[in-house]
């Protein structure tokens, strides 16, 4: 699948977070949990809790510039029940780990609204960073992969995973991807997501907005 095939069927993406985590995206970029840790130069102990173990609240950490950067909380996931729906040996742990090794972008607005509206969210404030598919795949198509499920959620029936759920965008067309889960269905793309995060997310910015969940 290329990045125009991509754009093609989702030309924006969307991607939620704190609204307090946006002066350090704009300084640093979109990283991941893993890349921000990285960068702050977090003990070991304290890099391994945050980035292996489920974190049930939104974590703000000093930026070392006078400033704060928030990870994002994994409120819809439940370790107990994450660990009844992996495959290939992974633990919750690892599940985890690799998580915390990408950023995510919802592929349309529909899944972000759900997100919105779950009782989570409600009356809480968010920001959302829309930014341009083409502009993005462009400049990091080789770290980007596309995902058929949530994966980060194990709320209500909880879809199987493993280490095939995040496909390499180049690997196969996208009727091989759609195929490639023994399914009645066709697979969908629900998440875009890029490894180690986006330094340059401002070039491919398109809205920067608040919202509040409802």
């Amino acid at each position: 699948m290329t990045a125009e095939e991509l754009a093609a069927l989702h030309p924006r993406l969307f991607h939620l977070t704190a609204p307090t985590a946006w002066p350090g995206i704009l300084r640093d970029g979109l990283l991941s949990t893993a890349a921000l840790l990285d960068r702050l130069g977090l003990p070991e102990a304290e890099r391994l809790a945050l980035t292996t173990r489920r974190r049930p609240r939104e974590v703000p950490l000093p930026d070392g510039a006078g400033g704060e950067v928030v990870l994002n909380d994994n409120l819809p996931l439940q370790e107990a029940a994450l660990a009844r729906c992996l495959e290939d040996g992974l633990t919750p742990a690892e599940w985890l780990s690799m998580l915390n090794a990408r950023v995510f972008f919802w592929a349309d607005e529909a899944g972000l609204a759900r997100l919105l509206a779950a009782r989570m969210n409600r009356g809480r404030r968010r920001a959302v960073l829309v930014v341009d598919t083409l502009s993005l795949a462009t400049a990091h198509a080789t770290r980007m992969e596309i995902c058929p499920i949530n994966s980060g959620a194990t709320i209500r029936r909880a879809a199987r995973r493993g280490r095939a759920t995040f496909t390499p965008l180049g690997a196969m067309t996208y009727t091989q991807w759609q195929r490639r889960r023994a399914s009645h269905r066709r697979d969908r793309i629900l998440e875009v997501v890029v490894r180690e995060g986006v330094p340059d997310l401002e070039n491919h910015l398109i809205e920067r907005k608040e919202v509040v969940g409802a």
